[in-house]
């Protein structure tokens, strides 16, 4: 038996299908990971992500601390509740998480980590924080849920409390606010607008129903799972890993280059790897014809070293099979991927393949 979250007999009552993640028990789907994956790109999803670890990071050097510890840079958080992506790295430059940090008002962060990474996570920042005058903060005692999908905010907004409900609605894409015992989020993981919203294990159960009642579909790990990818969004431990850097995932753009003198973890390497022209570029392929794409598979472009696939899968919204992939530096367009023995015709596209429903890439 895994861990599992306050919400855990409700998916069960629910009737839905429990997977281990992780090392938690969560719910897969519901009967059709399909129809969820549909119903958040039309209208709006609640998913539980209760299983990711709330981590308030306080005190005179959290800053400091923090921009040692990511390669994106906190100093730029200057208004209260706005939040940053970023990856966590290692002195070699390997992603050790990718997270998102809230700015909650002078020396007051909140970090979100993944749940798959926890203890390594939990790990290193407490090992790095030893030299910094700070306080970390794990709170195993909040529960956490995502609301996702163009009527998320919409409906979500019916159970919020009055006198919050207008400054929710009110929040700007990836900023969060306090709101008493509620954190809520303009954040998400699906490519669709909507809340990530923290609030106390015991008021989970209540507050699920409510969004339920509001007309939010429950959704699982499945259809979070072929949202994530149609979005372009990485998948720790599929996509990077502490052995890949973020040049390498197609996360350079949450490096934080200036100031100059800011000297987070991984920066000499990445420096060096940044001026490189051989290292590995990080891209979505779209398979031409019938077949579906998985992760690890191999990519073949002609003339030049092989690549990989991190992610891949069927895209509900395209219709097609999709992924993203690892593969060697160059100029092309296309490539092949080898699906059990036979070589695929696939098109080498700009990622995202679809965002806020609409879809970016031609077919």
């Amino acid at each position: 038996m895994g861990k599992r979250t306050p919400l855990y007999q409700t998916h069960v009552d629910a009737g839905a299908k429990i997977v281990d993640f992780g090392g938690w028990d969560m719910p897969l789907h519901y009967g059709s990971q399909l129809e969820e994956h549909q119903f958040v790109r039309s209208g709006a999803g609640v998913f539980d992500v209760s299983h990711m670890t709330v981590v308030d990071v306080s005190g005179s050097e959290s800053m400091a601390f923090l921009q040692k510890l990511f390669a994106n840079d906190v100093g730029r958080l200057k208004e209260k509740g706005k939040a940053l992506y970023s990856c966590m790295l290692n002195d070699q430059g390997g992603v050790v998480d990718d997270l998102i940090t809230y700015y909650l008002g002078p020396g007051r962060y909140r970090v979100v980590v993944n749940a798959a990474t926890r203890d390594k996570d939990m790990a290193w920042i407490n090992a790095e924080a030893a030299s910094f005058d700070v306080e970390i903060n794990e709170r195993p005692g909040l529960a956490m849920m995502a609301v996702q999908g163009p009527k998320a905010r919409e409906l979500a907004a019916t159970v919020i409390e009055n006198q919050w409900r207008d400054a929710a609605l009110a929040l700007k894409p990836f900023y969060g606010l306090e709101a008493g015992e509620l954190f809520i989020a303009r954040t998400g993981y699906t490519g669709e607008d909507g809340w990530e919203i923290v609030l106390p294990e015991a008021m989970a159960v209540g507050y699920w129903q409510r969004f339920v009642d509001a007309g939010i579909r429950p959704c699982g790990l499945g259809a979070r799972d072929t949202l994530r990818l149609e979005a372009g969004m990485n998948l720790y431990g599929s996509d990077m890993n502490e052995t890949i850097s973020p040049l390498e995932a197609g996360l350079g753009w949450t490096i934080a280059w200036d100031p100059a003198d800011r000297n987070f973890n991984g920066r000499g390497p990445l420096t060096a790897m940044r001026e490189s022209d051989s290292r590995q570029k990080f891209a979505g392929l779209l398979l031409e014809g019938k077949g579906v794409l998985r992760d690890h598979m191999r990519v073949v472009v002609e003339g030049l070293a092989d690549g990989e696939i991190t992610s891949g899968g069927f895209s509900p919204t395209l219709g097609r099979s999709i992924a993203m992939a690892r593969l060697p530096a160059g100029d092309y367009g296309s490539a092949k991927v080898d699906v059990r023995g036979r070589m695929l015709d696939a098109r080498v596209v700009k990622m995202p393949f679809v965002r806020n429903g609409k879809i970016q890439i031609e077919l």
